[in-house]
């Protein structure tokens, strides 16, 4: 036990470890060692962002997607998909209700979609710049080219997240499709840093074929590029995908890593994510005494967002954006926290 507290330790004075030290750390997790490390993340974050929960209003503007990786529910070959496309206006109105709910973050998100161009995307962005000047805007939109990144960010967006989904090359392989690869999609972090996004990125915790080993690359690359927010969240397979009969990710594992997260880049955006909240009723909560300090209340509009299906059993498919906010506010004021309606910009710069 005395060498894993050391470990933790060190984390949380230098900000570091090892690749071995990480595979030791991650492999050797008992619930005693947990609750420690948990309460050192606790003081971390509570120094540098207090008792605040950031709001994000995420809106899912589309389930179309060129692409077919395994793990996904909207994957291109999913046949038994209700695909949907908002376009610009009910997007506008989705910012609009949430703007009154006092959000002041939207989060764009959809698949890979070849109908949203460069240009029909510059422009949504414009319009919501225009219309919501005070707010900031994030994507969560895939792969582009640099040009394309720069574009998006001229037209007015501040962030972007693109999850990495895991740092290991041939890990990448087996959950992606050939045309898609990991050294690609760190390129395109790397070139979002340089344009000067906040930029989010992420990993899958449970994934098929995942080790403590590889969990110890993920974290040496979120160390290496010092991301504004990292979000991670337990692996949930859908039913209608190759992993449809692999293990879900753990809960246990998911809070662990967010706190050593939480210690490695003390100022970092921690979102508490759904998926959390899916695989247990208090995900959430957990999630922010485990370090985290965001959630993502659902802006989409009610009748489409039992088909934004990554995974099975999402939670809040039904409910309205104004329900969906103020349970996750009781839900924070339940643990001792609360909802602050600021941009919520990362203090990691």
């Amino acid at each position: 036990m005395d060498r894993y507290i050391t470990l933790i330790d060190k984390l949380k004075q230098e900000h570091t470890l090892s690749s071995k030290e990480w595979t030791t750390l991650i492999g050797g997790r008992t619930k005693e060692l947990s609750d420690y490390l948990f309460a050192q993340a606790r003081e971390i974050r509570e120094l540098h962002y207090g008792k605040d929960i950031y709001v994000r209003g995420l809106i899912e503007f589309s389930n179309y997607c060129k692409n077919d990786c395994l793990y996904c529910g909207i994957r291109r070959s999913n046949r038994n998909t209700r695909r949907y496309r908002l376009d610009e206006d009910t997007i506008l109105s989705c910012c609009q209700e949430g703007y009154e709910l006092g959000l002041r973050t939207f989060v764009l998100q959809s698949g890979e979609d070849i109908s949203y161009t460069e240009d029909r995307l510059v422009n949504l962005i414009r319009k919501i710049r225009g219309s919501f000047p005070d707010c900031a805007i994030t994507l969560s939109i895939g792969e582009w080219e640099k040009t394309s990144y720069q574009a998006f960010f001229d037209a007015g967006a501040n962030r972007y997240l693109l999850r990495h989904e895991t740092y290991n090359d041939n890990h990448y392989a087996m959950l992606h499709p050939a045309a898609l690869s990991a050294k690609k999609r760190r390129q395109s972090l790397w070139d979002l840093k340089e344009i000067g996004y906040q930029v989010g990125t992420g990993f899958m915790v449970g994934s098929p074929f995942q080790t403590p080993e590889l969990l110890s690359e993920d974290m040496l690359f979120l160390k290496e590029l010092n991301p504004q927010m990292v979000g991670i969240g337990p692996f949930i397979p859908h039913h209608d995908t190759p992993f449809k009969d692999e293990a879900c990710g753990t809960l246990e594992l998911t809070l662990f890593l967010l706190s050593c997260i939480r210690l490695m880049l003390p100022k970092v955006l921690l979102p508490s994510t759904t998926a959390l909240g899916t695989i247990h009723p208090k995900g959430r909560e957990l999630g922010i005494l485990s370090g985290a300090n965001v959630v993502m209340p659902n802006l989409s509009p009610t009748e489409v967002r039992k088909d934004y299906l990554l995974y099975d059993n999402k939670i809040c498919t039904g409910d309205e954006s104004a329900q969906c906010r103020n349970c996750l506010e009781k839900r924070m004021e339940s643990i001792g926290y609360h909802i602050v309606t600021a941009r919520g910009d990362s203090l990691n710069i």
